[in-house]
């Protein structure tokens, strides 16, 4: 039987190592780097099924190396492994096409049960994070609503921002958390496969939303 392919890209050499011992057993790690522009340089050469890419890195973030790399391989699936654990981190690491979210804090078993949830299909993120909003924007990002139709509270929050509030302003006026503002943005923006926050301002002044 074929085993998957693995990528690990870290600028810790000591910690991509331990990660490499841990899942060699199981996958075949097929290149380490220590960036992502390494990384997207000998990606397709490579044929990876799995990255797992530290967010913070030098010469090119975590991020930007998977949107990047989904673009040049996208049927490849990426865990992110970070220190990170506000609501935004999350939410924009999906946004750019990972699969996984897994808190460096972690158990190392819990870095296994990502790749297998991803391998499957899934989505995954660190336990600790599946509570409330997080949890919810996790388990229903496969199942967008394509039909557009925005609910009261995310048109709520919309029409708010595109009258120039922060969404940290919203959340206050709204008397709702700060990261509820946050996911409601990014599951508009999901929505309507915007992929800026101006472009998300011009769809609500467009649509009656803005400043009257």
């Amino acid at each position: 039987m074929k085993r998957t392919r693995v990528v690990l890209v870290d600028d810790h050499l000591l910690l991509m190592e331990a990660i490499k011992k841990l899942l060699e057993q199981e996958y075949d790690v097929v290149g380490m780097f220590n960036n992502g522009a390494s990384l997207l340089d000998t990606a397709v050469s490579l044929k990876p099924d799995i990255a797992v890419l530290d967010v913070q890195m030098p010469t090119m973030d975590g991020l930007s190396a998977c949107n990047h790399l989904k673009k040049l391989l996208p049927k490849i699936k990426v865990i992110l492994l970070t220190v990170d654990h506000d609501a935004e981190s999350v939410s924009e690491a999906f946004r750019n096409g990972a699969s996984g979210y897994v808190l460096k804090t972690s158990a190392a078993s819990e870095l296994i049960a990502a790749i297998r949830e991803v391998l499957r299909g899934g989505y995954f993120a660190t336990p600790s994070l599946t509570d409330g909003v997080i949890g919810s924007f996790v388990k229903n990002f496969k199942r967008r609503d394509s039909s557009r139709y925005l609910t009261h509270r995310q048109k709520e929050v919309l029409k708010l921002l595109a009258e120039g509030h922060s969404m940290k302003q919203v959340a206050s006026i709204l008397n709702i958390a700060p990261r509820t503002v946050a996911f409601h943005k990014y599951a508009i923006m999901e929505h309507l496969e915007i992929t800026s926050s101006a472009q998300l301002i011009s769809y609500a002044i467009k649509s009656g939303l803005g400043v009257s």
